[in-house]
């Protein structure tokens, strides 16, 4: 059913130009956050929606794009398949109506590509929880030479050469296995293998990527969600995590909500600066998400934690100190 919609949303804003979202909801039946979720699904996966604010404001395509099925290249008929499959759950149990609408997708792509459309669907996962109604996170930007051959490695089952700048490392080039791509809370990451281990990489941390014609290692169906899971609850078990409490701007907030491993309680201090409690996966963590906020945030607790940071700054102030 969601992509039948998709595909008629895209219509209706090719169609009639600029539409607002209340209109669209109209048109589609549907709840004005239905729409907003699906039109964040359709520019998260690539198709050109963009927004135009203000009192007469609303959502269009830009010029150009082509919507009629039988018209759709490579990149648009996979981006509307991709966002089709948004959420990890329903691309694996998909009714009779998503299915016919992905066979009319994917029939529109050139025989060379229908078996990487047909396999695309698996190998992106879409967090659900973010929209643009509850969405206060500005999603990470990584180069677009980058997510293109990255795309591609996943897409087409090719090993994949990154050069990768772990934290507080060295930029290193690795080989890796592509498995598949997740945003969570605006950050992407890739899901790949390396020497047969599970490996996940920030894309934002990849600085140069580069498709290899080998054959990927990997199984040629992945339930990507359950992959997702089993990662993620495997890094927050380990470590020894910290709990901070921190006052921030409301200008660096999302940006430390999404380094963080949780958020707790949040309150407005008479400043204007928000008080949170957050939680990082161990000390290291915490000293380097705090450093990058620089006197846009103040730790409160631990003390240990406000020390580290005042040492480091003294560090460098003496090392730039004139005279």
């Amino acid at each position: 059913m969601r992509a039948d919609r998709l595909v008629s949303l895209v219509l209706l804003l090719r169609q009639r130009g600029q539409l607002s979202a209340a209109t669209l909801a109209r048109e589609l039946e549907v709840s004005t956050r239905t729409v907003l979720r699906d039109i964040e699904a359709l520019s998260a996966a690539g198709v050109p929606v963009y927004a135009e604010r203000g009192r007469h404001g609303g959502f269009a395509l830009l010029p150009g794009f082509q919507t009629e099925l039988t018209g759709l290249n490579h990149d648009e008929a996979l981006a509307l398949l991709v966002a089709g499959s948004r959420r990890g759950a329903q691309a694996f149990g998909l009714g009779p109506a998503l299915v016919s609408a992905m066979h009319k997708v994917v029939d529109a792509l050139p025989e060379s590509y229908r078996d990487i459309a047909s396999g695309a669907a698996q190998r992106l996962l879409i967090d659900p929880e973010t929209d643009l109604l509850s969405r206060r996170l500005v999603a990470e930007e990584v180069p677009e030479t980058v997510v293109t051959e990255v795309r591609r490695a996943v897409f087409a089952g090719r090993k994949l050469r990154i050069h990768y700048a772990a934290v507080d490392e060295a930029p290193k080039w690795r080989t890796v296995d592509p498995i598949g791509l997740v945003t969570v809370r605006g950050q992407g990451y890739l899901l790949a293998t390396r020497s047969g281990a599970d490996r996940t990489y920030r894309l934002s941390r990849v600085l140069a990527a580069e498709v290899l014609p080998e054959p990927a290692q990997r199984p040629d169906q992945v339930d990507l969600g359950r992959a997702w899971n089993e990662r993620s609850t495997r890094f927050r078990a380990g470590g020894d995590q910290v709990s901070v409490l921190v006052r921030v701007s409301p200008t660096r907030r999302d940006e430390l909500v999404g380094t963080a491993l949780t958020v707790g309680s949040e309150e407005a201090d008479a400043d204007g600066w928000l008080r949170l409690q957050v939680t990082f996966q161990d000390p290291r963590h915490a000293e380097w998400a705090l450093w990058q906020l620089a006197t846009n945030a103040e730790v409160l607790v631990p003390e240990w934690l406000r020390t580290s940071l005042r040492n480091r700054a003294a560090a460098i102030a003496t090392l730039y100190a004139v005279g």
